[in-house]
């Protein structure tokens, strides 16, 4: 099942011999974290065991959003918005950005008591996010068909192009020095006394100083070979777009029954607004325990499933040597089956909602495997137990919006810089210092 087309950039032919940091994973969060250092002054290089951006990178619904974020996400989105609002022209490229709005529908009186009281995280960041009430909501779409109480719309939010916005990032990483390496899993770490010393790619030996792991959905099988314990499952999303067509919304839009976006071309993304496949794997049973309070908070929205997936991550090995391939050299992109039930109900929904989208045509469909960890807030963090290692990862569906500031914060860390936010709440540690795990639901 091909994926959705991203913007190609050529790796580099030659690999270097020492960098200060090395990132593994060019996905947007890897990225953006070597355009933050290589604009720093520092040597970095990226290695991606595939192309940049071919996963969940180019495969999200591209929402820009603070609204409805965790709150613990809040402070680092709104310096997301801040960086995404020049992105284009710091990159020199065009990443498909504009402020055009999110909206969250909705259907009762209680969710829209929980959005008003959500939209209180919001008070003094000078952005502009309200509540509507149903004639006003009637009066922004006069040609809906949508039962509501009303719905939270935050004008301050927007939308960018998977497809375009990592590629972007790094050229434009590139252009201030970095080195772009494409088709180079990193087979594991090394260390010296310790501490980070390189790393072991299919090609050969970076030494370094700092490796950031950026790995996506695949940060938790090489942590594990370098006995770092994460704790990370995949959510299966699936979307289709459509060809362009005119009468659209042009704000997004969530409810219930869709989730839709208009992409830069004039169609629409479109995806369900609630339903996730969830593959019963090895992991599922590893880490029920850490993911016990999810499951019982959000079972009414996924989907279970037991099939070959789970035969395919039995037969990877959890351990290997770094003189023999891995098992990011055998699958260089995760382009996982959509479900089509999934994606036909959601475009059944807006065709009732939004009647215009009875003209739509389907182009294309695809599906990403989100990463997630227990309490749905990612891992931004140095590893204590293995000095110059550090993590970026588990960004539970938000990560292409919070992306370019996720960089800036790991570069900080990385560099010993004053974070850009107090990065406490990304800590690795709370896995395993007796924290308590909160998920706190519905963002």
């Amino acid at each position: 099942m091909p994926g959705p087309y991203v913007v190609p950039v050529h790796g580099d032919p030659e690999l270097p011999k020492e960098v200060d940091v090395v990132v593994i994973g060019g996905g947007i969060i890897g990225v953006s974290t070597a355009l933050e250092l290589a604009e720093r002054g520092h040597s970095v290089a990226v290695c991606e065991k595939g192309g940049i951006g071919h996963e969940q990178s180019s495969r999200n619904w591209g929402w820009v959003r603070i609204s409805r974020r965790d709150p613990r996400e809040v402070p680092l989105m709104a310096e997301a918005l801040r960086l995404w609002n020049t992105l284009d022209a710091r990159t020199g490229r065009a990443t498909g950005y504009t402020r055009a709005g999110i909206i969250f529908a909705c259907a009762s009186d209680k969710e829209y008591a929980e959005h008003e009281r959500w939209n209180r995280n919001l008070e003094g960041y000078q952005l502009d996010s309200r509540m509507l009430n149903k004639a006003e909501f009637k009066d922004m779409f006069p040609n809906a068909d949508m039962d509501i109480k009303g719905a939270l719309y935050t004008a301050a939010d927007g939308r960018a192009e998977p497809q375009k916005a990592a590629p972007a990032i790094a050229e434009a990483a590139r252009e201030k020095g970095a080195t772009i390496l494409t088709e180079c899993a990193v087979r594991g770490i090394e260390t010296t006394g310790g501490r980070i010393s390189g790393v072991v790619t299919e090609r050969g030996s970076i030494a370094c100083s700092a490796v950031v792991l950026a790995g996506g959905a695949w940060s938790s099988l090489f942590s594990g070979n370098s006995g770092i314990e994460l704790p990370q499952l995949k959510v299966l999303n699936s979307v289709l777009r459509t060809k362009p067509l005119e009468g659209g919304p042009e704000q997004a839009i969530w409810s219930d029954g869709f989730a839709v976006r208009k992409r830069q071309d004039g169609g629409y993304t479109i995806a369900s607004g609630h339903e996730n496949v969830v593959d019963i794997v090895p992991n599922s049973f590893r880490y029920a325990r850490s993911f016990l309070p999810a499951l019982k908070s959000e079972w009414r929205s996924l989907k279970f499933r037991l099939g070959g997936r789970f035969l395919d991550e039995t037969r990877l090995p959890s351990r290997w040597t770094l003189d023999e391939p891995s098992p990011f050299e055998y699958n260089r992109v995760l382009d996982p089956k959509p479900s089509k039930q999934l994606s036909d109900k959601a475009l059944a929904n807006i065709k009732k909602a939004f009647p215009v989208f009875e003209k739509a045509e389907i182009a294309q469909r695809w599906a990403g495997y989100i990463d997630v960890t227990p309490d749905a807030v990612p891992v931004i963090s140095a590893v204590d137990a293995i000095p110059g290692f550090h993590i970026a990862t588990g960004f539970s569906g938000h990560g292409f919006g919070i992306g370019p500031a996720a960089g800036r914060l790991m570069a900080d860390i990385v560099t010993g810089k004053p974070p850009i936010v107090d990065p406490h709440d990304f800590r690795f540690s709370r896995f395993s210092d007796g924290s308590k795990i909160e998920l706190i639901s519905g963002f």
